[in-house]
């Protein structure tokens, strides 16, 4: 497996994966090619717990570079080798300014890279050298230790030199041995992609282009699909490399809540809805960051500044979509379809609730068979009806006695004949 980058979460993944990889194919060896300046310490001390628990031989071959955070890791396997010119140390622990971190984070870098060392039988003084001076090591107060490739072999620190992988297996009479290296799958270079700062702001875009689209038109469904299936793809990846941990997943959904609630339950727009948007701006900034619990003390002020600049323009995006593509989306095909364009007249019958108490008392025909429902005609306009009693004929007289939210009941009454009426 080969590290030559920066020692993050993905590296920490990574990791993870090529030896759950080492594991299920059977191997027998793991060889680490490392060329890294270092990186986050905590995913650092993830991948040394790692190497150091694996049960099966693992040995690092130093391709030019393995400081701070690599020279961690390195001393973490059973066997280093170092390619002519290469260098391990200097793992003075630093924040996102370049400037060493307080007391208590190098007393912790010294403790692990003592720790780690001793388990390795190695020298203890000297690996704790690399983080301060230390009163074995020939450094001047202030400094911290860097061994070159004949100096880590000088203090035991280096099992010997080599220019390439073949050069390593050479040395470890492995250079008949079947080789397996390790690749990502699809599916993680896949993941890796999505890490991507601008894919993440393109995804922001759906995802709050979506959510606008469906509250604007709720029932539709397919605005929040989008914007759902976005959300995934944005969140999964991060957390399945380690950067958002479940709290920033919890900030970011109650955020969503909130601007739900706000929208459809509380009246106005006030804290609730202001709560929400800080809540989802802020959750979909820390997920793009390797901080711990708001603590940016080992975060570089450009990966903060980059995870801010794609959120803010995954937004700005999102309202000038929406704001070009509204009226067209209104006026579409395919939207005209799914709204409701027919209009119910009050000649027709219809009517709004509540609106027929003037009705009682008076009377019509019925203009259907009530059985018991239908339609009466009263003066020169229809209104859905229902019979108090039995069945009503189609022309019998009825007269309002009541009203309910959606129809009038009627009863049916007698017409009397005037004098003229019945004769021969």
């Amino acid at each position: 497996m080969e590290v030559n980058s920066e020692i993050d979460p993905r590296t920490n993944r990574y990791t993870e994966l090529a030896l759950e990889e080492a594991t299920k194919v059977g191997a027998d060896h793991v060889l680490l090619v490392l060329d890294t300046f270092g990186g986050a310490l905590n995913d650092a001390d993830e991948i040394r717990k790692r190497l150091l628990e694996y049960p099966k031989p693992v040995y690092v071959f130093i391709d030019k570079n393995a400081a701070s955070a690599g020279a961690l890791i390195s001393l973490a396997c059973d066997s280093i080798y170092m390619a002519p010119g290469a260098n391990i140390g200097a793992a003075t622990v630093v924040g996102a300014d370049g400037q060493a971190a307080p007391g208590k984070y190098q007393s912790y870098m010294r403790s692990i890279m003592r720790s780690t060392a001793e388990a390795n039988g190695r020298n203890p003084h000297l690996a704790e050298a690399m983080v301060e001076a230390s009163v074995d090591s020939t450094l001047s107060a202030g400094q911290v230790l860097t061994l070159t490739t004949s100096e880590a072999i000088k203090y035991g620190f280096c099992d010997g030199v080599a220019t390439n992988v073949d050069g390593v297996l050479a040395e470890l009479n492995l250079q008949d041995a079947e080789i397996i290296r390790y690749e990502l799958s699809t599916a993680n270079k896949i993941v890796s992609i999505f890490l991507n700062p601008f894919i993440s702001g393109i995804l922001l875009l759906v995802i709050i282009g979506g959510l606008y689209f469906e509250l604007q038109t709720p029932g539709i469904g397919f605005p929040l699909l989008a914007a759902l299936v976005a959300g995934v793809l944005y969140l999964t990846p991060y957390y399945l490399t380690g950067l958002a941990e479940n709290w920033e997943i919890l900030m970011f959904v109650g955020g969503i809540i909130l601007i739900v609630l706000e929208l459809f339950v509380i009246p106005g727009f006030g804290i609730a809805g202001i709560s929400g948007i800080i809540l989802t701006v802020v959750s979909l900034v820390l997920v793009m960051v390797n901080n711990q619990l708001f603590d940016f003390t080992f975060v570089p002020s450009d990966n903060l500044m980059k995870s801010l600049i794609a959120v803010v323009i995954g937004m700005v995006g999102a309202g000038v979509m929406i704001a070009l593509t509204w009226n067209r989306v209104l006026n579409s095909q395919s939207m005209q379809r799914m709204v409701l364009k027919n209009t119910f007249d009050s000649e027709e019958g219809y009517r709004s609730a509540n609106t027929a108490a003037h009705l009682v008392g008076k009377t019509g025909v019925a203009h259907t068979r009530m059985a018991p429902s239908g339609r009466v005609m009263i003066g020169n306009t229809l209104y859905d009806a229902q019979a108090r009693d039995g069945f009503i004929e189609r022309g019998d007289a009825v007269q309002v006695v009541d009203h309910s939210t959606f129809a009038l009941r009627v009863k049916r009454i007698e017409v009397q004949a005037t004098s003229g009426e019945g004769l021969a």
